[in-house]
């Protein structure tokens, strides 16, 4: 299981008597009768070791980042590790870990804007970042409650619903322009966890996003494009059939055809994009359940077991995989040990 326990308040009194009390249910919302995959001795020692190695490389300001790249895109990276905790079972506060999570949230809070943009607005790349950093923020907020995050959290979703375009998607840049799958999707993961959270997301937003996504479909493949119109792939897929799913489209043709593209494709090593396509297709797989999710998380499990690094008491995985352009170990390490611990079950956006 998880490690939510040693429970306590944590900086600035973010968690009440009644969250703790009913924070445990979220790590029960798919019980042990119904999936078929556990966390094993082998994988739960890396987990503990890649988030003892995590803990240990966090900034005094709570952020990541260790590699150029990864200097470059602080949030980004800050917000990969914090999803890393999450699917740990750490919180602010609470657990073992509960101080690092609680300095990597005020890290993100504190860069939000007083317009919601979340660090540089005129980076090449803003959106990624901005992304990621609302779905891990939205999740903190949705299991905590935490009323100091509410305003800065619905400031940056505010961000994500004035830059969509008007085919639906998003692209690098907060402005309304073009789209691409691999930015769009983690903006409607964002939104879909604000609204969990009780954010008010218009639904003709969702709608014009799920349109979108449709339009990259490639009916000759069974997978997704890029942009529509482009050649379809493992990566762009996963993005794919996780932003159709999280609004609630977990039996649509397209979703079905996209989880045999994944399975199909997927590949040990030499597949471009690994660590980002798996990134995504761990949660749309594991949305799935049953056999898919089985047979998915044993062939990335023995990927991921393979690949890594392991010194006394800490596991941690290098700076890139076959076929993956490099960003850094500590990106790598943290998607990678989200993946691994999926079956704890303990981040509700990822359950039906």
């Amino acid at each position: 299981m998880g490690r939510r326990g040693s429970m306590r308040l944590g900086i600035g009194g973010w968690l009440t008597l009644a969250v703790l009390l009913a924070m445990p249910a979220c790590a029960q919302e798919t019980t042990p009768g119904r999936d078929p995959v556990r966390v094993d001795t082998p994988a739960d020692a890396v987990i503990q070791g890649a988030l003892k190695w995590l803990a240990q490389r966090q900034a005094p300001q709570g952020e990541w980042a260790s590699s150029s790249m990864e200097k470059e895109h602080p949030v980004a990276i800050t917000a990969y590790a914090l999803m890393a905790f999450l699917a740990a079972g750490h919180l602010p506060g609470e657990g073992e870990y509960g101080r690092q999570v609680s300095l990597a949230t005020q890290y993100l809070l504190d860069k939000v804007s007083a317009e919601g943009h979340i660090g540089n607005k005129n980076s090449g790349q803003y959106m990624y970042s901005h992304g990621i950093a609302c779905i891990a923020l939205a999740e903190i907020y949705g299991q905590t409650r935490a009323s100091s995050m509410r305003p800065k959290l619905e400031k940056a979703i505010r961000v994500i619903l004035a830059a969509q375009n008007k085919e639906g998607g998003w692209r690098y840049t907060p402005y309304a322009r073009d789209a691409d799958i691999s930015v769009t999707v983690l903006q409607v993961v964002a939104i879909r966890s604000a609204k969990n959270a009780g954010l008010n997301i218009p639904q003709r937003t969702i709608d014009d996003a799920v349109k979108y996504v449709r339009s990259c479909y490639k009916a000759d493949k069974g997978g997704f494009a890029y942009q529509p119109g482009q050649p379809a792939g493992y990566a762009r897929t996963a993005a794919a059939i996780y932003s159709l799913q999280v609004c609630g489209f977990y039996d649509d043709p397209m979703v079905k055809k996209g989880v045999e593209y994944l399975l199909r494709e997927f590949k040990e090593k030499g597949m471009e994009w690994w660590t980002y396509g798996n990134f995504y297709a761990a949660p749309a797989l594991y949305m799935q359940g049953g056999e898919v999710w089985e047979r998915y998380y044993d062939m990335v499990k023995r990927a991921l077991l393979k690949r890594v690094v392991t010194r006394q008491d800490v596991s941690w995985w290098e700076g890139r995989l076959e076929g993956d352009r490099e960003v850094g170990p500590i990106y790598v390490t943290a998607v990678n040990t989200m993946i691994l611990a999926m079956p704890y079950h303990y981040i509700p956006l990822y359950q039906r």
